[in-house]
């Protein structure tokens, strides 16, 4: 950790500005080079709207010009997007390339010393993982001395980057957000995974282990979009709503219970309006892509329209809720039209002869794919009692037929979707990690599971005899 911390200050270090001031004065630019691009524009977006499109030139380079511009968190969309402050009379240059998104983001020109530094924090974020796993093992107080050791070092390169760049309140209030609020959820994270261990009691922690809670705005308009902050709220809110719920006593995030009474939470302690909305509707979204009881659902969704002041999330997550709530036990799967691998047309409830598992691939991810594959060449001969059918959610017929005929896939049980716009909706297809279990008639059994989970074997064992 030593020679990872002393290379980032090295970084920090060559980037930085040499001055100690950066103007404020004349245009604010924004521009850069998307190396390997997925299409040809780029998003600026800011408080979850979208502040303009860009379009990339021949050469993939874009360029785009504020008109005065408030000091704040904006983000930058190509595929993925991240972070990026910006302050009146900036001109920050950016250079990226999708196929490693995040690792190859750098910044240059005024303002980029500072994005850089958010970057680094960001990486060092995702770099600690391993480490909080092997951390998370650990009784209380080891786990606080190790997380204040990692927190200490955050200090260290935040310290020693305004020792070489003027900088403004607004910006030091942004950079120390990232130590501070990723600090915090880590406790929170730690809490959250001891929920249900009777050995973490209350005694066994340090007194003063939550003091930070005392001091949470939780209503913070300038950090409201950025993730440190985000993301700890939704880690907090998590366990306000485990010592609140009622009638079940272990932690489970995706459970009625645990949902309905975050969604009262979040009304209760959230103060800033657009905050309040965007975490209601984040977490609805989430409890109705993994639920599978319909009254519950209607039950969730009734709470989110009486609490909730947005609209268009309403309109959104109705829509939503309509078409989960389709997926769920006892109704039949949408007969959608599908492509064979002769090329012809077929309804999907005619494939359907006898229980079977639908499954989902796409030619973007091979890992998951071969993996996807290799596990149903597993149960079928496990649990012949199933048809498996798989469907990839590309629209380029020629290479998925190739990849099926190469791979030696059994050519009568591959199909593509005819329209994957509309079986996306039909199907709430967020994730090819998704699928489904139903009868011979093509009535769901189970409509939100997942061929490389644990329980995937128990429920096909269970609903043999159904």
């Amino acid at each position: 950790m030593k020679k990872h911390l002393l290379l980032l200050l090295l970084t920090l270090a060559i980037v930085s500005c040499n001055n100690k001031e950066e103007t404020t004065d004349g245009a604010t630019w924004l521009g850069g080079e998307i190396v390997n691009p997925k299409n040809d524009y780029v998003y600026i977006t800011r408080n979850n709207k979208v502040f303009d499109t860009v379009k990339l030139d021949g050469n993939n380079y874009f360029s785009y010009q504020f008109e005065n511009p408030e000091k704040g968190i904006y983000f930058f969309n190509h595929n993925e997007y991240q972070a990026v402050y910006i302050e009146p009379g900036d001109s920050i240059l950016l250079r990226v390339n999708t196929i490693e998104f995040d690792e190859s983001l750098s910044f240059s020109g005024q303002g980029g010393s500072k994005n850089n530094l958010l970057m680094s924090f960001f990486l060092l974020n995702e770099q600690e993982a391993p480490l909080l796993a092997r951390y998370n093992q650990l009784p209380p107080i080891a786990f606080e001395a190790k997380l204040d050791s990692l927190k200490n070092e955050w200090e260290s390169v935040y310290e020693s980057f305004l020792e070489k760049n003027n900088t403004s309140k607004t910006f030091r209030k942004v950079a120390k957000s990232n130590i501070d609020y990723i600090y915090n959820m880590r406790k929170e994270l730690y809490t959250s995974a001891h929920a249900n261990n009777s050995s973490f009691n209350k005694e066994n922690f340090p007194k003063d282990f939550y003091d930070y809670r005392e001091n949470i705005n939780f209503g913070d308009e300038l950090l409201r979009t950025y993730y440190p902050y985000y993301r700890f709220l939704n880690f907090y809110l998590d366990n306000v709503a485990h010592n609140k719920k009622d009638g079940e006593g272990t932690f489970n995030r995706f459970s009625f219970a645990h949902n309905y009474a975050k969604i009262n939470a979040i009304d209760s302690i959230i103060t800033n309006d657009s905050l309040k909305n965007d975490l209601l509707k984040y977490n609805v979204r989430r409890y109705l892509l993994n639920a599978k009881n319909a009254e519950e659902e209607q039950r969730i969704v009734a709470l989110f329209d009486e609490l909730s002041t947005n609209e268009s999330h309403k309109k959104r997550i109705g829509k939503l809720a309509e078409a989960t709530m389709q997926l769920t036990s006892d109704n039949k799967i949408p007969d959608l039209p599908l492509v064979t691998t002769d090329n012809t047309v077929v309804d999907l409830l005619s494939t359907i002869n006898k229980k079977s598992v639908i499954y989902f691939w796409s030619m973007k991810s091979v890992q998951h794919y071969k993996s996807i594959h290799i596990k149903v060449a597993e149960l079928k001969s496990k649990y012949p009692e199933y048809d498996y059918i798989g469907i990839n959610t590309d629209t380029h017929y020629k290479k998925w037929l190739n990849i099926v005929k190469r791979l030696g896939y059994n050519l009568n049980n591959e199909y593509q979707f005819d329209n994957i716009e509309v079986a996306e909706k039909k199907l709430v297809l967020t994730s090819v990690h998704k699928a489904l279990i139903v009868d011979k008639d093509g009535v769901i059994i189970e409509g939100n599971t997942n061929l490389l989970s644990p329980e995937i074997e128990q429920q096909l064992l269970g609903y043999i005899n159904k």
